[in-house]
């Protein structure tokens, strides 16, 4: 992350600035280092005031992060996986890029088409195979 920047996929740069980190003490087993470090962090990014995103992309994070937004469009995510709270904002900031990065694909519009010829005898010859096992399974005369 050169000049405290991550870039999301390129045209789309967001600078750490606009991220707020929150640290607190993790939960579970671990005796005397879980209770004294403060390792759990929790990475805040607001969608709907971000100066780095533009209008299209801000309409289609909110509509595709819903779950991960609360009421006034904060992202919230959380990691205290490992001991180190280091790694765990490492590992929080990856996780981050690719959440947007996934939420950000334009999924292509599907275009309805009609069944080739061969897909038509494919699917006739199915039913028939399948047509004749039933038969072979009636009454023995």
């Amino acid at each position: 992350m050169p000049d405290n920047r991550l870039t999301v996929r390129p045209g789309l740069v967001i600078p750490l600035t606009e991220l707020d980190f929150r640290y607190s003490k993790s939960s579970g087993p671990g005796g005397q280092h879980v209770n004294k470090s403060a390792t759990r962090v929790e990475l805040l990014f607001d969608v709907e005031h971000s100066p780095s995103l533009s209008e299209d992309l801000r309409a289609r994070l909110l509509a595709k992060l819903t779950p991960h937004l609360d009421g006034s469009g904060m992202l919230h995510l959380v990691s205290h996986s490992s001991r180190s709270q280091f790694r765990n904002r490492e590992e929080l900031l990856e996780r981050f890029r690719l959440v947007l990065a996934r939420a950000l694909i334009e999924t292509p519009v599907r275009r309805p088409t009609r069944p080739g010829r061969a897909a038509r005898e494919r699917r006739l010859e199915a039913k028939k195979r399948r047509s004749k096992i039933k038969r072979w399974r009636g009454t023995v005369e």
